[in-house]
């Protein structure tokens, strides 16, 4: 952006503006408004700009709003290429887009490859498991939770097993239906108490029989794998080469076909399946199952499937020794997942090892953060290798109090509830560089409007501001429009890279907000209002109080130009007799040789005081400085004269040798008590020394003052 266009009517105030402003030579501007000009009125326009709102009138919203924001092509600005920095909003806090700044895109890239080939191979497992159960259940989450207690972990519940599943030859549940078994209903009934003792009945007599079997022996050549190990034998072509199996039952059996194992089987089975006392306990598990209508599924497939039973006794045990049937049963997707899993853990611990050493745009405003600010905490990013590696989407802060050698780690809420208020402005500031810092990184082109940012700061973090304001000023990126009411940082932001024609003061008229180039920012006294004190009348006046501060520090008060000085700042016998010449003869004194082209009105200086600051009353609302002071000078002079008129004592002036307006309105006080005029002139005592006794080092006060009070007060008084 070279040019930036503003023309606006009935924005919050502001009843008409139009400027434009020049990037070309300089990449900031910086306005001078003083409070209630426009300041916050067009910071607000900005904000509606970004936020992709109207504007209005504040106090009148039914007024004809216009708003036009253009750039040297007749472009409206993007919403999103406007920014605007507000004195403070404790609820601004980085955003997603500012974890771009932690981002180092090949370990990120790479991150993700290694979850890419996870997911291929979950998803075949999955679907291969899908298949062999037929669940229609979330399996990923039936896998967490079977084998960590929480449903989210499921690399975690797949890599925890493998071990077991490794040395699992075979899958005697295989064919078990999942949502059949372990439907909750099913689950809840199996936990009622008449159904779990009439189970543990079952149990008990069943286990009684496989320990009196010839074959069967608990936990190794089971009831349930034995037809599982026929079929693997046979099918892995175990007795087509010849093999035989030898049973030692007492006496040794050899086997020498599938066949004749899987009869042996069937007969050991039958022969336990048809004990009397164990069908009598059997009845009474079905007898319960046939009372609950809900699990009637789940009892005609126990009939068919007794063997069952035994396993029931623990659900979850039970439930897991399935899950691993099934992943045996598709041993190589499962370990195909393993595999990537492991894999990818190792070069994790890589990347994540490579993310953690990674300087980032992060770290190092952290480290501006640090280093130029005065607060009572240090800063750190707490989930740095997260948010690289894309697992969590905002950074977080870590915060360390600090209290001379004592250091404590505190979290956020904790340390806002300690911090003072210039410090919590601070904290804000911190996250304003983050915002900034991600639009640099991302190439954004930003226009970005600063609304008193240094308000309420001591000087070490308003000049910490200043110094980041001119490091973005640096990068083409960026254009800044920097709005403030306090002269010293406008002076400042001149002073270190605003350019002095990038400068603008802000007059608030009738009919509309005028925008002028500043004047007076380099020492106001030599710059502008010497050098113009012999053709300007009111810079003149203004220089009256300069000029006897000068005299007293070289000659002392008992200098003669002191007092003529002292006689246009107080009424005194001689002061009707000053001559606007003597002015200039003084100034010649004072700098060695006269004003450049003098011009003398001709007249008195109390005459051109009263002449000058009659037309202040004509002025707009704006810095005003000369106009200030005249003001000032005028409002005391005709105070004073009043006052003296009133009380009529021709020796009153001889008696008083300081603090004059103060005692003459003790005296009006006295002689006239509850006086109408007495609450004029108190505001007189009170509001004009600071705009009259000044100099050149502490000027500020008066400037950033609206000199609407002193107009309003020197009318009053001019009307007594």
């Amino acid at each position: 952006m070279r040019t930036l266009k503003l023309d606006l009517e009935y924005c919050y105030g502001i009843r008409k503006l139009e400027q434009a402003f020049e990037f070309t030579r300089c990449k900031a501007v910086a306005l001078y408004a003083p409070n209630g000009a426009m300041k916050s009125s067009l910071a607000r326009t900005f904000q509606d700009i970004a936020d992709k709102k109207k504007s209005s009138d504040r106090m009148f919203p039914d007024r004809p709003t216009k708003r036009s924001v253009l750039d040297e092509n007749g472009a409206e600005l993007d919403p999103e290429s406007v920014l605007i920095i507000r004195p403070y909003d404790e609820d601004f806090g980085s955003s997603e887009k500012t974890s771009t700044l932690l981002v180092n895109s090949a370990l990120r890239k790479e991150h993700q490859k290694l979850n890419e080939g996870i997911e291929g191979a979950k998803k075949v497992l999955l679907a291969a498991l899908k298949v062999q159960s037929g669940s229609k259940k979330d399996l990923a989450a039936e896998i967490s939770s079977t084998f960590t207690k929480t449903p989210e972990q499921f690399l975690i519940a797949i890599n925890r097993v493998a071990a077991e599943v490794d040395e699992q030859p075979e899958a005697p549940f295989a064919e078990i239906p999942y949502d059949l078994v372990f439907d909750p209903k099913v689950v809840e009934m199996l936990q009622q108490e008449q159904v779990r003792e009439a189970l543990e009945d079952y149990i008990k007599r069943f286990n009684e029989l496989i320990d009196q079997s010839q074959y069967f022996k608990r936990g190794t050549f089971t009831y349930y794998n034995a037809d599982v190990i026929a079929k693997a034998l046979a099918d892995n072509g175990f007795f087509d080469a010849a093999h035989s199996i030898r049973l030692n039952s007492g006496e040794k059996v050899e086997i020498t076909s599938k066949k004749q194992l899987e009869e042996l089987v069937k007969g050991e089975k039958e022969g336990i399946t048809s004990d009397a006392e164990l069908r009598k306990k059997f009845d009474a598990v079905e007898k319960l199952l046939h009372k609950n209508a809900n699990v009637r599924e789940f009892k005609e497939f126990v009939a068919d499937h007794e063997d069952v039973l035994p396993a029931l006794e623990n659900v979850a045990d039970f439930k897991e020794r399935v899950w691993k049937s099934y992943f045996v049963k598709h041993r190589d997707a499962f370990d195909h997942l393993v595999k990537e899993i492991r894999a990818a853990a190792e070069r994790r611990k890589e990347i994540e090892e490579a993310a953690r050493s990674e300087r980032t745009a992060w770290q190092e405003v952290i480290e501006i953060f640090n280093e130029r600010f005065f607060v009572p905490f240090e800063l750190k990013v707490k989930n740095l290798v997260s948010v690289v590696l894309d697992e969590d989407k905002i950074p977080k802060l870590g915060f360390t109090f600090k209290e001379g050698d004592d250091r404590k780690e505190v979290e956020r809420d904790a340390l806002l509830d300690v911090l003072s208020t210039g410090e919590r402005r601070a904290f804000y500031i911190l996250n304003i560089i983050f915002e900034i810092e991600a639009r640099r990184k991302a190439g954004q082109k930003t226009l970005i409007v600063v609304d008193d940012i240094a308000d309420s700061f001591d000087y070490k973090n308003k000049y910490a501001i200043i110094q980041y304001l001119k490091d973005i000023s640096e990068d083409d990126n960026f254009r800044q429009v920097i709005l403030t009411h306090n002269f010293d940082f406008f002076r400042t932001i001149q002073s270190r890279f605003v350019s002095y024609n990038s400068c603008f003061m802000v007059a608030r008229k009738e009919e509309g907000i005028d925008v002028n180039k500043a004047i007076g920012i380099k020492n106001v006294f030599v710059n502008d209002w010497k050098v113009h004190f012999g053709s300007e009348p009111r810079k003149r006046i203004a220089s009256i109080p300069f000029m006897r501060n000068l005299v007293e520090y070289t000659k002392g008060e008992t200098d003669p130009d002191y007092a003529t000085l002292t006689s246009l700042l107080h009424v005194k016998d001689g002061t009707l007799g000053i001559q606007d010449s003597d002015l200039f003869q003084i100034y010649q004194t004072i700098f060695g040789s006269a004003p450049v082209n003098a011009t003398p009105s001709g007249g008195s200086v109390l005459d051109l005081v009263y002449q000058e600051a009659d037309g202040c009353l004509q002025d707009g609302d704006a810095a005003n400085f000369e106009n200030k002071i005249v003001l000032s000078v005028a409002t005391r002079l005709r105070a004073e004269q009043y006052m003296l008129g009133r009380i009529n004592d021709q020796s009153l002036l001889a008696g008083i040798t300081g603090n004059q307006t103060t005692d003459l309105l003790r005296r009006f006080q006295h002689d006239f008590p509850g006086h109408a005029a007495i609450r004029t002139i108190d505001r007189v005592v009170l509001m004009t020394p600071e705009n009259i006794h000044l100099n050149s080092f502490m000027y500020e006060p008066i400037l950033d003052m609206s000199d609407e009070h002193l107009r309003k007060v020197y009318s009053e008084v001019k009307a007594l």
